[in-house]
């Protein structure tokens, strides 16, 4: 097979992004849930893109220095090499948080003619103002975002001391729903864009 070639038997590449840094947050809870789901799946290669471990500086800019350079490093290879996204955000004052904001801006192309799915957390509204604000934000940089999403709504009460959910039925549906849209967009997007570069 020509190595230009994409091998569409192969797993689709899914960069799972954790989009809180705050000190004490429950994303990481949250996060390994939900990983322990996509691992089990055999279409997606997962690799995780963690904020707390990125430290991009609020100033954009087009000649970033060499140490931004290497913080940039730790993230923009695994999303550029991505086939798709989920972002587990929660939210913070009706919208998400300001390093998730900081992380889609230092980056363009590496969202493009990619679909992105969500995991949402908080109170009542289990993060759902957040995934709407971040569904205008990756329309504007040509990214599709699917339809289904998983919401935990006052989520600390949901998850016992150890991280599992008292009651993984109705998340665990609502994951699967989630991932099988994503799945469908990131192989026919990765179909298109082998036989012509996305026109964005």
């Amino acid at each position: 097979m020509d190595i230009n070639t994409p091998d569409h038997t192969s797993p689709l590449k899914l960069a799972v992004i954790i989009g809180s840094n705050r000190d004490g947050r429950f994303g990481p809870t949250v996060a390994r849930w939900f990983l322990s789901r996509a691992a089990a799946r055999e279409d997606f290669d997962v690799e995780v893109v963690d904020l707390a471990h990125a430290d991009l500086p609020t100033a954009l800019s087009f000649n970033p220095s060499p140490d931004v350079r290497t913080e940039l490093g730790k993230v923009t290879p695994k999303l550029a090499g991505a086939d798709a996204f989920v972002v587990i955000t929660p939210e913070y004052n009706h919208s998400f948080p300001a390093a998730l904001k900081n992380l889609v801006d230092w980056h363009f192309a590496e969202w493009q003619a990619k679909p992105v799915g969500f995991v949402s957390y908080g109170g009542i509204s289990g993060g759902l103002r957040a995934v709407e604000q971040l569904r205008q934000v990756f329309a504007e940089l040509h990214a599709v975002t699917v339809r289904d999403t998983v919401s935990f709504h006052n989520a600390g009460a949901h998850f016992d001391d150890e991280g599992n959910h008292r009651d993984p039925a109705g998340p665990d549906a609502a994951a699967k729903t989630m991932l099988d849209q994503l799945a469908w967009w990131a192989e026919a997007l990765r179909s298109a864009k082998s036989v012509s570069p996305y026109a964005g």
